[in-house]
């Protein structure tokens, strides 16, 4: 990786489009259309959006996934305008420099506790991205930046040993952004990092996130449709809908001055009480 770019933003979306590709019985379809925002240095930016706004597909791109290709996947490619992540044009990445690439950017998926590896323990999960980077990593050197990780998501060093089936939804969530963080990476992708956890513990996660984002110094994209989580951790959100940039700004300004019919019905949801905006599945017709 080159680092930052000239103009020093960590991502960089520049008119960008992403379309699934026609499979089968099914045509090509268009997921993001004309998306343009950059994040700063040590910038967290909130994303919200309808349901097939593009919002997990924007994630799988900006991390790499996308680009990894797996046989009998279907995934998202770059048709227009491009997306810069750390200097690096994702429409120019060749697949050799992916491994290098994802190095730099953490990734915390949708459902990332549900799939943890159920035969690793904790610490293996945990030091398997090193690992994979690096099979002869000094054991010594791993055994503590694991262990460092661990503490630094609020877990017993107990729970090293551990098998995912032991723990919390809460604590299976721990390990699973101990693990999208371990590489120490400039910039953070999570897709609902507290989406199916206890509200007692949504609050817990979000302030981990907070503390490890001022103490790692990285610029993250964060997906949820929690409200209260975002307040915690964004500086600024964007809202997606039909996979077009339907609002940008502070909390405070896209609500209160609400001009596009799908965050008019957000702030509407909000009015209601509703902290987590989950029922809005569908943008109103425009």
């Amino acid at each position: 990786m080159r680092g930052a770019a000239a103009h020093g933003y960590p991502i960089v979306l520049s008119d960008l489009t992403l379309e699934y590709p026609a499979h089968g019985p099914s045509p090509a379809h268009v997921a993001l259309h004309g998306l343009s925002f950059t994040i700063a240095p040590g910038e967290v930016v909130g994303l919200l959006g309808s349901a097939g706004s593009g919002k997990s597909t924007l994630a799988k791109v900006l991390s790499g996934i996308a680009l990894e290709q797996r046989q009998g996947e279907v995934q998202p490619v770059i048709t227009g305008g491009d997306a810069t992540v750390m200097g690096q044009s994702l429409r120019k990445l060749p697949k050799r420099r992916l491994p290098e690439y994802r190095f730099h950017v953490g990734y915390l998926p949708q459902d990332a506790a549900a799939k943890l590896p159920p035969d690793l323990t904790v610490s293996e999960i945990v030091a398997e991205p090193i690992l994979e980077r690096d099979r002869r990593y000094n054991r010594r050197a791993l055994t503590t930046r694991v262990a460092t990780m661990i503490d630094g998501v609020r877990l017993p060093l107990g729970f090293l040993e551990k098998f995912p089936y032991e723990l919390s939804g809460g604590q299976r969530q721990r390990v699973a952004l101990a693990r999208a963080l371990v590489l120490g990476p400039s910039v953070l992708v999570a897709d609902e990092p507290t989406a199916g956890i206890d509200l007692t513990v949504r609050d817990a996660v979000a302030q981990l996130i907070g503390e490890l984002r001022e103490r790692h110094n990285f610029s993250a994209l964060i997906i949820s449709h929690d409200l209260p989580v975002l307040r915690r951790t964004a500086d600024r959100i964007a809202v997606l809908d039909r996979g077009e940039l339907a609002a940008l700004g502070t909390i405070d300004e896209v609500f209160e001055d609400p001009r596009h019919p799908y965050v008019m019905a957000l702030a509407g949801a909000l009015d209601a009480g509703h902290a987590v905006i989950d029922d809005l599945e569908e943008g109103p017709s425009i």
